[in-house]
């Protein structure tokens, strides 16, 4: 699920039909339904009742509207909090950010870049991890935030934050699985696995995944497709209680009262980001950014 198709959710109950919702967005009623019908597909709920007088969300649909509304609520103020920090003529520091970046990550090194190279502009670019990668050696990225580290020279690096990853679960299902140092990972074998596409992120995918494996969860029949999951509608599609998201202990966003966040015990989940730019890079701005970066984080 991408932001597009998070407009259009929320366009269709807006609207209440979806050919209002078509004209809204300027697509084809067919284009548009055919995008509905892909999401309950890929939350394997229904997400709205149809009838001849139009359309109405279910439950789940409803706190997939909460969830779509907040995201794109918070999209847009994370693009205007960075648009803050431009100013007119000057270069651009073009910055790859992840999924589930904590909010207040960047505004520290980006005040810090303000007040030493006051006339970069910085423009943030939402991408993958293997995004981030091929933009880096093309030139087409000045430094990225990637959930691994990339191989090879042609490329530095410094760690910048490490997460200890817990889990979102129904309220109900947290209450049965939780003990007194949190949920045991393997307590999980037989929920679905709400997860990422292996495209985005191979390495982390293949380590998170391996330790899954290891605790007994069955990861084919948790297989996502190609599309990235947005982490605001993860609460929506744990909360019938039959599945589990990996997610940060500080959670962004207000979870719903019937989903929870809880510890992993023994914490075996580690996600690490890492800042990458093009080794032979010498732009001081630049040098500026990652400097700031690592001291805000110890390293």
């Amino acid at each position: 699920m991408d932001l597009r198709d998070m407009r259009a959710f929320v366009a269709v109950v807006e609207e209440g039909a979806l050919s209002a919702a078509a004209r809204r967005l300027h697509m084809s009623q067919p284009r548009l339904s055919q995008m509905v019908l892909a999401l309950e597909r890929e939350f394997a709920v229904a997400l709205l009742v149809r009838s001849s007088t139009g359309v109405q969300p279910t439950e789940a649909g409803t706190t997939l509207l909460a969830e779509s509304r907040a995201v794109l609520a918070r999209y847009d103020e994370a693009v205007t909090a960075v648009a803050r920090h431009a100013a007119p003529g000057g270069s651009v520091l073009r910055l790859g950010i992840p999924l589930e970046l904590p909010p207040g990550f960047l505004t520290r090194p980006l005040a810090a870049l303000a007040d030493a190279d006051p006339g970069t502009r910085v423009e943030p670019r939402h991408m993958s991890t293997a995004d981030q990668v091929a933009a880096l050696r093309t030139g087409e990225l000045d430094i990225g935030l990637l959930r691994e580290r990339p191989s090879g020279g042609d490329l530095d690096a410094i760690r910048v934050m490490e997460e200890r990853l817990g889990v979102l679960l129904a309220a109900e299902r947290a209450a049965e699985l939780s003990g007194p140092q949190g949920v045991r990972l393997d307590s999980l074998a037989g929920l679905h696995w709400v997860g990422f596409p292996r495209s985005g992120s191979p390495v982390w995918y293949d380590e998170v995944t391996a330790v899954l494996r290891g605790h007994g969860i069955d990861i084919e029949a948790s297989a996502v497709g190609g599309q990235t999951l947005l982490a605001e509608v993860k609460p929506a599609a744990v909360s019938d209680g039959t599945a589990f998201a990996l997610a940060p202990p500080h959670w962004f966003h207000p979870l719903p009262e019937h989903v929870v966040w809880q510890p992993l015990a023994g914490s075996p989940l580690v996600r690490r980001t890492w800042a990458v730019w093009q080794a032979r890079s010498h732009r001081q701005d630049l040098g500026h950014f990652v400097v700031a970066l690592g001291n805000d984080t110890g390293d």
